[in-house]
């Protein structure tokens, strides 16, 4: 059986990246080189930021065809994330909205991977 608790995303700068990340999680990367960061997650799985520029085998992927969903305990939490996210100046994609899952708005990284934000209806 595989389990699946590593996400890797390509970033243009695993420095730039991680100082982002760092900030926005509220923790330090577990490790760094010039081409590659990690973070563990408060959920146990771990974030690692790889250099676009030196992953092998080569990706032809760029940020925006995924997202990195977390759910958090309500509706006015995830407003009050957007709020907190708008105010650090990240992009915000979709200001927060309800959808048939639930309350949510998505932002982007520096490299362009999407960040939704959502609460469940029904929690």
């Amino acid at each position: 059986m595989l389990d699946a608790n590593f996400i890797i995303l390509y970033v243009d700068s695993p420095e730039a990246s991680a100082r982002f990340y760092a900030d926005l999680i509220g923790s330090e990367a577990l490790e760094t080189s010039p081409t590659f960061a990690m973070f563990a997650l408060p959920s146990g799985a771990k974030l690692g930021l790889w250099s676009r520029h030196t992953v092998e085998p080569g990706a032809q992927a760029a940020g925006g065809g995924g997202e990195i969903a977390m759910v958090v305990g309500s509706g006015e939490a995830v407003d009050a994330t957007h709020a907190d996210w708008q105010r650090c100046g990240l992009a915000i994609l979709q200001a927060p909205t309800d959808l048939d899952f639930g309350r949510t708005f998505v932002a982007s990284d520096p490299d362009g991977h999407r960040l939704r934000v959502f609460h469940p209806f029904g929690r």
